[in-house]
């Protein structure tokens, strides 16, 4: 499967919400083994099918076990239910905002629902980093990137240094 195109910021499709899957098919499962060897490609710990230029409800993440080994996972549809408590999540960064990071409050744990790629539902009780990744993904799907979660200042100092960066293009 191809490495596709990682939209950043700017881009207005990242701020598109996703529309939710109606059917589980081929092309659908082609489009997640593409995200799947984007994500690892970039490399990341998850991927919003938005960020690729999919408007669909879909989601990628990998973060890894106790031991360090690697399985990837798929979220289709997913809501978050329940969140519970506040963690910052230090130093934060995106696959579409490359070169800028920042310390973001999230929900130190939540209930997500969704269905797997084989259209079969699920449930993830997530908390600490992996909290933070699905939190970090189901925005994306959302239209919302992890800079709308930071103080007005940081994220004027960040809109200005990024038009200075199109601006010497």
């Amino acid at each position: 499967m191809p490495i596709l195109d990682i939209l950043t910021y700017p881009d207005s499709f990242l701020r598109k919400v996703t529309r939710n899957v109606e059917n589980i098919d081929g092309e659908l499962q082609k489009l997640i083994e593409s995200m799947t060897e984007t994500m690892y490609a970039a490399p990341g710990v998850g991927l919003a099918a938005n960020q690729i230029g999919s408007d669909q409800k879909i989601l990628v993440f990998d973060t890894a076990d106790e031991e360090g080994k690697r399985s990837s996972h798929v979220l289709i549809n997913p809501k978050i239910l329940e969140r519970h408590g506040e963690i910052v999540s230090e130093d934060e960064g995106c696959l579409s905002v490359p070169d800028f990071r920042c310390n973001v409050k999230r929900s130190e744990s939540i209930l997500v629902e969704a269905v797997d790629q084989d259209g079969n539902p699920l449930s993830i009780e997530a908390s600490g980093f992996l909290a933070i990744v699905l939190q970090h993904e189901i925005d994306h799907l959302e239209g919302k990137l992890f800079v709308d979660h930071i103080s007005m200042l940081k994220k004027q100092l960040f809109t200005r240094r990024v038009k200075k960066q199109l601006k010497s293009r």
